[in-house]
Order: C-alpha cells, then structure tokens, then sequence
C-alpha cells in the first residue's frame, strides 16, 4: 500500500485538476469504483494481519510494536474515513478547486503513514531474522 499511496499522492491526486470541468464527475466515480477494487483486498489484508500480529506475535516481536503497527493503521483508516472519502464524496458533484487541494493536502497523513509503517514492519521483520 504504500507503493500505491505514493503514486496516488504524486502522480493521480494532482492530476485530477487536469481531467476537465465537463468530464469530471464521471471520472471521479471511475476512479472511486477501480480504486476501491484495486486497494480493498490489499488493505482488508493488511488489517487482518496487524489484528493477528497482535494476537500471534512472533517471539521478536512486543506486543507494544504490535501494537503501534495497529495503531499506525488504525490512524490511516480514521483518515480514510474522514477525510479523504467525505472528499471524495464532494467531488462526485463536480470538480472543486479548494475541494481539491484539502484532498491532496491531507492525504499527506495517509502517505506518511504508510511510509512509517514499511520502515516499521521492515525493522520488525529484521528484528525476526536475527
């Protein structure tokens, strides 16, 4: 995810000013159906496993880190919900400029937060290695 959420960031949020006041609206709705299909898996994926993390812990493993990974997740998902979906949820009415920029200015959070957690998880499984 954190691959995706860099390139939502970069690249496809801020193209978004770019699409065109005429075709706008139907390309917000593509883009929330084939996003959604794209990331629900991977994401409802990755919860189970910061869940089971927490309950199955390997031996390296703390129960705190377990824990701040779910909570690191937990964070992305309340930012999901409200922030970036109720903006979303703007735009399906039609492109907005400051509608717009709100949604690529807080989506930082969910990008910093994923990054955080790959350097997290990627410690935790060197942590395991060892």
């Amino acid at each position: 995810m954190t691959g995706v959420i860099w390139f939502v960031q970069v690249v496809h949020y801020p193209l978004f000013s770019r699409v065109g006041s005429e075709a706008f609206k139907d390309y917000e709705a593509l883009h929330t159906t084939l996003t959604t299909s794209v990331v629900i898996v991977p994401m409802l994926i990755e919860l189970l496993t910061a869940l089971w993390l927490c309950f199955e812990r390997p031996h390296a493993v703390s129960a705190v880190e377990a824990i701040v990974g779910l909570v690191m997740l937990s964070l992305i998902w309340l930012s999901t919900a409200l922030l970036q979906v109720p903006k979303h949820t703007q735009l399906s009415y039609g492109f907005n400029a400051a509608v717009h920029q709100s949604l690529v200015a807080t989506n930082w959070l969910r990008t910093v937060l994923w990054s955080l957690r790959s350097v997290w998880l990627s410690w935790l499984m060197l942590k395991m290695v060892r």
